[in-house]
C-alpha cells in the first residue's frame, strides 16, 4: 500500500604549486619519451578512455618518474566495482518460501538514489492492479480534451481505488475504450509489454513488474505524461485504500505512509490465485516504488503473504540488507 551510507574521506587538494610543478613534469617526461610519460599513457588507457582528473593524471606521472627507473610498477587507478543490485535481489528473493507450482516477479526502486532493481520475467494477469492504470489512461484522456473528469467518472474512480470496485472498473474500461484506449494510453506512458484484456476482461490484462514500476513513476514521479493535478489526484485515492485491503506492499513501509492498489483473482481454469500488489512505501525517510505479482497460489492468504515477504526483500535487498521478516504459511 497505499539508507544511511558511509562517506568517503577527502583527500586533501595539492596545491596550486604543486599541481603546476607535477603537470610540468608530466609534460617534459611525455615529450621526452621516458617510462613516466609511457605510465602516464598507460594510466589513461587503464580508466577505459575516459579522463583522469589532473591530479591523479600528473601524481602518477610523477612517481613513475621516480619508480619506474627503479624497476618499479606504478601504481594505477582502480574503479570500484558497481554494485549488482538484480543480484542481490534475487538472491533475497530465492530466500523467501514460494509454495510449489507458485511464480513471482518483482520490481523495486529508490525514489531518492534512483537505483533500482528487478527480479522474475514473464507475464502475469494483473487483476485489480489494472484499475490504476484504467484510471491513468482516463486522466490522459481528460488532459488531451482539456477537462476535468465529470462527477459520475470521479465516483467511479473512487469506488473504483479505494474498494476496488467491478462494476466502477468496467464503466472506466467502457469509457477509456476498452483494451485499444488502454494500449494506447500505455504506450504514451512507457509500458511496453502490456496488453488489455479481451472484451470485458480487464483483469486479464498481461502486465510485466517492470511495466508496473513504470507506471508507478508515471503516477508518483515528476517525469510524468500525467499532469500534476493527476497525479496528486489518483496518490491521493491509493493512499484511502478500504481497511480490509490494506495489505501486500504496504507491508515492507516502517510507518503508516504508503499508497498502493492490490489485485487478487482465483482463476476458474486451475482454482489457483493470482495476488498482485503496487505502491509507494515510505522506509527510513526514503521512499520507494515497489511492484509485486504473483501466480499458483493455492490460496489468497498464502498469495498475500508471499507479496508482502518479496515486498520487503526487495527493499532490503536495495539497502544492501537482504533479510525478508516474512515467510509463506505453510
Amino acid at each position: 500500500m497505499e539508507s544511511s551510507r558511509a562517506r568517503r574521506s577527502r583527500r586533501a587538494r595539492p596545491s596550486r604549486t604543486r599541481i603546476l610543478l607535477h603537470t610540468a613534469l608530466a609534460v617534459m617526461a611525455v615529450v621526452g619519451g621516458t617510462a613516466a610519460g609511457t605510465v602516464y599513457v598507460k594510466a589513461r588507457a587503464h580508466s577505459g578512455g575516459s579522463p583522469v582528473s589532473s591530479a591523479t593524471a600528473t601524481a602518477t606521472a610523477s612517481a613513475s618518474a621516480s619508480g619506474t627507473a627503479d624497476g618499479e610498477d606504478a601504481v594505477e587507478p582502480v574503479a570500484e566495482p558497481a554494485v549488482d543490485h538484480d543480484a542481490q535481489l534475487a538472491t533475497a528473493v530465492k530466500s523467501v518460501p514460494v509454495e510449489d507450482g507458485a511464480e513471482v516477479s518483482v520490481a523495486v526502486l529508490d525514489l531518492d538514489s534512483g537505483e533500482s532493481a528487478s527480479y522474475g520475467d514473464g507475464s502475469f494477469d494483473t487483476a485489480s492492479i489494472v484499475k490504476v492504470d484504467i484510471l491513468a489512461a482516463l486522466l490522459l484522456q481528460a488532459q488531451d480534451a482539456g477537462r476535468h473528469l465529470t462527477a459520475a467518472e470521479k465516483a467511479y474512480a473512487t469506488t473504483m481505488i479505494e474498494s476496488s470496485d467491478n462494476t466502477a472498473a468496467s464503466e472506466l474500461w467502457r469509457t477509456i475504450g476498452r483494451a485499444e484506449g488502454l494500449d494506447a494510453a500505455n504506450e504514451r506512458l512507457g509500458l511496453t509489454d502490456t496488453e488489455g484484456g479481451d472484451g470485458m476482461l480487464w483483469g486479464l490484462t498481461q502486465t510485466t513488474a517492470a511495466d508496473q514500476l513504470t507506471l508507478l513513476q508515471q503516477v508518483f514521479g515528476e517525469d510524468s505524461k500525467l499532469s500534476e493535478a493527476s497525479r496528486t489526484y489518483l496518490q491521493g485515492l491509493m493512499r484511502r485504500i478500504e481497511a480490509d485491503q490494506q495489505w501486500g506492499v504496504s507491508a515492507a513501509a516502517d510507518g503508516s505512509k504508503w499508497a498502493l492498489k492490490n489485485g487478487w483473482l482465483p482463476r476458474s481454469t486451475t482454482g489457483l490465485w493470482d495476488v498482485n500488489s503496487i505502491g509507494r512505501v515510505t522506509v527510513e525517510g526514503s521512499d520507494h516504488l515497489v511492484a509485486v505479482l504473483s501466480r499458483g497460489n493455492s490460496t489468497q492468504t498464502k498469495g498475500i503473504s508471499l507479496v508482502e515477504s518479496v515486498a520487503k526483500a526487495a527493499v532490503a535487498a536495495l539497502a544492501g540488507s537482504a533479510s525478508p521478516s516474512a515467510s509463506v504459511p505453510e
